[in-house]
């Protein structure tokens, strides 16, 4: 069942500035007014996970958010003693355990939505508290899709 929530024309060109410019380390999204997926805020080349985080979660412990981010890391594979820098684009469903119901059932039915339009995303993600959005935790989900 799908929420009838649009994807704006701007969550796709701030897709693409991210994936193809790299002009940005991330990008917040959010449901204005339950009628659109819109850009909420945006963190440069140099921002943290960290700063992600922070900015994904600043909505409060009532609402959910998505975020996109450009996640960066050292691969190295069996047999080589040189280490590769990897790549990957996460999109991150947050829907924290105290959101409200309604905001829950929103975003979930909304995602879809979000991931037809932002192809080219190697992991989803939808996490319901600080430790299953944690670094140590979405990097470990995205080396198990590394070949070894």
């Amino acid at each position: 069942m799908a929420s009838g929530v649009k994807v704006s024309e701007e969550v796709k060109l701030k897709f693409d500035e991210v994936k193809k410019k790299k002009t940005y380390r991330y990008v917040i999204f959010f449901i204005k007014e339950e009628k659109a997926i819109s850009v909420e805020k945006t963190g440069g080349r140099d921002a943290t996970y960290d700063e992600f985080l922070t900015d994904l979660m600043a909505c409060g412990p009532e609402d959910c958010r998505y975020g996109l981010f450009d996640f960066e890391y050292a691969h190295q594979c069996e047999g080589t003693t040189e280490k590769t820098k990897k790549e990957k684009l996460l999109l991150m469903s947050w829907c924290p355990d105290t959101a409200r119901i309604k905001k829950k059932m929103l975003y979930s039915s909304s995602f879809d939505a979000l991931k037809k339009c932002l192809v080219g995303v190697q992991k989803y993600i939808q996490a319901t508290d600080e430790a299953e959005a944690s670094q140590e935790e979405i990097e470990a989900k995205l080396r198990s899709t590394d070949r070894v």
